[in-house]
């Protein structure tokens, strides 16, 4: 069995129906899924109890999922009273990267002298900034936070060169 303490401020709202628990905060709200089949969750005042599966096939399988559930809620908490910022920079030898922000989309143009500009998603309601050459990527959820992380700097990634000579790209510098 877990127990997550929530603090002042933050809810936790449960719905059965489609078995997701949804938490907000005061910088917004996040939903976690959570399997049915090896846990169970309820909603007290001031805290959220996870317990596990009492059937003895799926004990050891039900422990670990409760960990991970926990671990997830904890992680949707911490996002919705202090959200989560990531800071990335970009570095280019011979041709100057373009950074444009659009609405779902960040568009890295001029990346190795291409012709066309790259697209790089931005995974649910992340908000991404440009100054100069830093880019910051702020949310709630660290998984979307992450994702778009990981998209800026994939987009920015040349296969067929040389990484230690081409080492043009977006690339993350750290994590709050």
């Amino acid at each position: 069995m877990q127990e997550i303490v929530l603090p002042s401020g933050v809810k936790a709202e449960l719905d059965s129906l489609s078995s997701e628990i949804k938490i907000t905060g005061k910088l917004g709200s996040t939903k976690k899924k959570y399997n049915q089949r090896f846990s169970s969750v309820k909603i007290e005042t001031g805290k959220i109890i996870i317990e596990e599966n009492k059937n003895k096939k799926l004990a050891s399988q039900s422990a670990l999922l409760c960990k991970v559930l926990a671990n997830e809620i904890n992680g949707a908490v911490k996002g919705v009273t202090n959200g989560m910022e990531r800071h990335m920079k970009v570095v280019f030898a011979h041709f100057p990267v373009a950074i444009e922000v659009k609405p779902g989309v960040v568009l890295v143009k001029n990346i190795f002298g291409e012709k066309y500009s790259r697209e790089a998603k931005i995974i649910g309601d992340t908000k991404v900034e440009v100054k100069g050459q830093d880019i910051f990527v702020k949310g709630v959820d660290v998984y979307d936070v992450g994702q778009t992380v990981a998209n800026l700097n994939k987009v920015s990634f040349e296969r067929n060169k040389d990484s230690r000579v081409f080492q043009d790209g977006i690339y993350l510098v750290s994590e709050e």
